[in-house]
């Protein structure tokens, strides 16, 4: 390793530690109760990175200390059965972007949605929310097995005009079959024109859980060994001649010494002629990771692959291979992965990054 990345890591790992060092899990929900009906509940999210990547066709590197997401949560009852949640965030806080620095940055309402609960079979959820799609784009960003989302994701994010997965919009969702069953079903405002004359955007998703049953807004993307979790799900994603497709399967299962985490989403997309800028393609996401619990360890393997149909220009491989720390589980913990970034006809890449996380919520 080059010493200017060495003294980039032993920067990063000795800032992780020291902050490592003050951070406890969560013993208790921080709230007010105002009532049996009325609470207000308070979060906070933290991830801090430090990375390097080579700059394609160049001896060069580009090196970043910064804030990945800072976020403030806010949650809680206003009536009986009627909920809500609202997320800031400050991304990529410090990093260089577009040729600066990006201090100070610009915080954004993430997530923002009310939740009336007729029963658990049917609740409408209604504000800006992550639309139902596949399990990778509605986890929470807290709970992720590798460092990040995969790198496809949120193709379809930017053409329909929407904010990382999330679009403006109200959903029905419920669960039967004693809370193995889950189904969503939702109106979105999708890609508009000047006039905002275009149809809406329609999305839904079927999940099954074989074992433990999963119940709320947001996707875990693993356990830590505290769930026996099989899943499986089906999605789709439309509007005038978009549409979007995806399969997953999420399995969380404790096992021998520790647990076998293991995800893959397949999506195909088209934005045919509405969203010209989305060309017809096959992304497939796989993450597998296996608990240490005696050393809270979980090694970490991350593919995501693009595949544009007919063409050969957009497709793009990556991999990565990364070691988690479970400091205190999602509240606290250390992720580090190598990453391996080939794009069809250009230059291949590499990263490394380490990530501090603190959570509470």
């Amino acid at each position: 390793m080059p010493r200017s990345h060495a003294r980039i890591v032993i920067v990063a790992i000795a800032g992780l530690a020291s902050l490592l060092a003050a951070t406890q899990p969560a013993a208790a929900q921080a709230a007010i109760k105002v009532s049996d009906d009325v609470n207000l509940r308070f979060g906070v999210l933290g991830q801090v990175q430090a990375d390097t990547l080579e700059d394609p066709g160049t001896d060069a590197t580009t090196n970043n200390l910064f804030a990945r997401r800072l976020r403030l949560l806010f949650g809680g009852q206003v009536a009986k059965n009627v909920t809500f949640f609202v997320e800031t965030d400050s991304a990529n806080l410090g990093r260089t972007v577009s040729g600066a620095k990006n201090i100070p940055s610009t915080t954004i309402i993430q997530d923002a949605y009310g939740e009336f609960k007729a029963l658990d079979a049917f609740a409408i959820d209604a504000g800006l929310m992550f639309v139902p799609f596949s399990r990778n784009s509605v986890q929470s960003a807290a709970t992720l097995l590798p460092i990040d989302y995969g790198a496809f994701t949120f193709s379809q994010s930017g053409p329909t005009q929407s904010s990382t997965g999330r679009d403006t919009g109200f959903q029905v969702k419920g669960y039967l079959a004693q809370n193995h069953f889950e189904y969503r079903l939702g109106a979105f405002q999708g890609a508009r024109d000047a006039r905002s004359h275009r149809a809406f955007r329609y999305a839904g998703r079927a999940m099954y859980n074989v074992f433990d049953t999963e119940v709320g807004f947001f996707y875990t993307g693993t356990y830590v060994g505290k769930k026996k979790v099989v899943a499986v799900a089906a999605a789709f994603d439309t509007q005038d001649d978009y549409h979007a497709y995806d399969g997953d399967l999420f399995i969380d299962y404790p096992t021998g010494a520790g647990a076998v985490t293991l995800q893959v989403d397949y999506n195909r997309f088209d934005g045919g002629t509405t969203l010209t800028t989305l060309p017809k393609q096959n992304d497939l996401l796989l993450e597998l990771g296996y608990l240490i619990a005696a050393l809270k360890l979980t090694p970490v393997l991350q593919v995501s692959t693009r595949d544009v149909v007919d063409v050969s220009s957009g497709d793009e491989k990556r991999w990565s291979v990364g070691l988690n720390y479970w400091w205190a589980a999602h509240n606290a913990n250390i992720k580090a992965a190598f990453m391996h970034i080939d794009p069809t006809g250009l230059a291949t890449q590499k990263e490394f990054t380490i990530q501090l996380q603190f959570f509470y919520y």
